[in-house]
């Protein structure tokens, strides 16, 4: 959120005869007074297009006219039948739903192929994960070589067993991040839930608050999904992630050849969130899926609309992106939750 602001002691023997009149003047024209700025969940973007009039005295005393603008932002891909990107399409192939309305207007539509990357490698370092631990370690340094650009996208790697841990915290530099990921070691239970939620309160969030500029925010887990220690639920980790705006991507570390449980939970995770979940069965196979999510990455589409009937109520307002051309799948985040004012 930006903030402008006019100050209006220019000058020393200003008394607080004038903070009386100008109180009195805003109160007259109807414009609202207030003291806090209020939350704003993810998924909308407030614009302050007001002057706020600072007239130095605590915060409790501040006089601040605020206009919300509620404008959502949606990352998605569309695919053929087989699979691959499609790039060339425009607004008019696509239909978009917002809590089961169309949106009052369309702001922007982008074939969005170069936004920053802010990214967080999340990998499961317990003890079912062992057998493939080292290659696993290999291929994920080998993806952020390749996919992170100096001085625009920037990463961190946090390992997680019975207890996450972030061993590189957001970075650029190549060589960090490739310490972070070999100073893993693997061991311990899996508390898959609580690593995804902390990720993205503890990192995701903050980076979000902070950005001045879109950006393409994923989760990248490598796991077998069987969690057994979290403290929150799936559905509270999903509920972190889409108010972070965060895609998730799934690497199953399970070689069995077999369809386990922790493979579900990896698909609900990256079906929820408009990401994509990855089971290779061969150890050659976990490099092709990060060659995957690197190309899924520069192969987006952004909508940016106002929806219709918007209350700041804070409940969940589901999303639905329709390819109107035959055999074209689309895949983003189901929903958001409003802010709540």
């Amino acid at each position: 959120m930006q903030r402008s602001g006019v100050n209006f002691l220019g000058e020393l023997g200003m008394n607080y005869t004038r903070y009386f009149w100008l109180a009195a003047l805003l109160i007259g024209t109807g414009l609202p007074l207030a003291s806090q700025t209020p939350y704003v969940s993810p998924g909308t973007a407030v614009s302050v297009s007001a002057p706020v009039f600072d007239l130095d005295q605590p915060s409790d005393s501040v006089l601040t006219i605020k206009k919300r603008v509620d404008e959502v932002h949606v990352l998605f891909i569309a695919t053929d039948r087989h699979g691959k990107f499609v790039r060339n399409l425009n607004e008019g192939d696509f239909a978009f739903l917002d809590d089961n309305k169309p949106p009052q207007s369309i702001n922007n539509f982008l074939r969005q192929t170069d936004l920053p990357l802010e990214l967080g490698l999340l990998v499961d370092t317990s003890g079912s994960v062992r057998s493939r631990f080292d290659f696993e370690r290999e291929a994920a340094t080998g993806f952020l070589q390749r996919t992170l650009r100096a001085n625009y996208d920037k990463a961190f790697v946090m390992g997680f067993s019975s207890h996450s841990h972030v061993t590189q915290d957001f970075t650029d530099n190549v060589a960090l991040l490739s310490q972070g990921v070999n100073s893993l070691h693997s061991g311990g239970g899996t508390a898959l839930y609580d690593a995804i939620y902390r990720a993205c309160h503890d990192k995701f969030m903050k980076s979000k608050d902070s950005s001045d500029r879109p950006t393409r925010r994923a989760i990248i887990v490598i796991s077998d999904g069987e969690d057994n220690q979290s403290e929150v639920s799936k559905a509270q980790a999903l509920e972190m992630a889409e108010r972070a705006e965060v895609i998730v991507y799934a690497i199953s570390t399970d070689d069995s050849g077999l369809i386990l449980r922790g493979d579900k939970v990896l698909q609900d995770l990256a079906d929820a969130t408009g990401g994509r979940a990855f089971f290779p069965f061969k150890m050659k196979d976990v490099k092709s899926a990060f060659a995957a999510i690197e190309t899924e990455l520069r192969s987006q589409y952004v909508v940016s609309y106002l929806p219709a009937d918007f209350d700041a109520d804070g409940r969940y307002r589901s999303i639905e992106i329709t390819a109107l051309k035959k055999d074209l799948q689309v895949r983003a985040r189901k929903g958001y939750y409003a802010p709540r004012q």
